[in-house]
């Protein structure tokens, strides 16, 4: 049986990390497309728009594809993605929200401006003569 070569794969994905990204569980490969599933028992689905998904991955290859898609998982995709996450918190927010937080500051700060010179509640007034 005839197997398909996944080194370049493998190769790949240890020096160029930033050409994949993960999406629903599957490996993407941005430049060409081609996308892999590690499955039950290290078992590698590919999809792909070409003949690559023709053949099956070698067993050996399969669990070194595995290990690799792990470490490349851990040392890579995670802490990108907490990267992101942590730099979502400090982004600009929409245009609208925005100027709804400024309006409403703008308004805090006028009603208390308005209210200096005035007597405080509770303070009793004594009439005028």
């Amino acid at each position: 049986m005839s197997y398909l070569d996944v080194a370049p794969l493998i190769t790949a994905l240890r020096d160029t990390p930033e050409e994949f990204e993960l999406s629903g569980g599957w490996l993407c490969h941005v430049r060409s497309w081609h996308s892999f599933r590690v499955g039950p028992e290290e078992r590698v689905e590919i999809r792909a728009a070409c003949n690559c998904v023709l053949l099956s991955v070698r067993p050996e290859q399969e669990r070194e594809f595995a290990g690799c898609f792990r470490e490349w998982q851990n040392a890579y995709w995670r802490p990108l993605e907490i990267n992101r996450e942590f730099a979502s918190h400090f982004g600009r927010r929409p245009r609208a929200l925005q100027w709804m937080i400024d309006a409403t500051g703008a308004l805090h700060r006028w009603l208390l401006q308005r209210g200096r010179g005035r007597r405080e509640i509770g303070v009793p007034v004594s009439p005028a003569a």
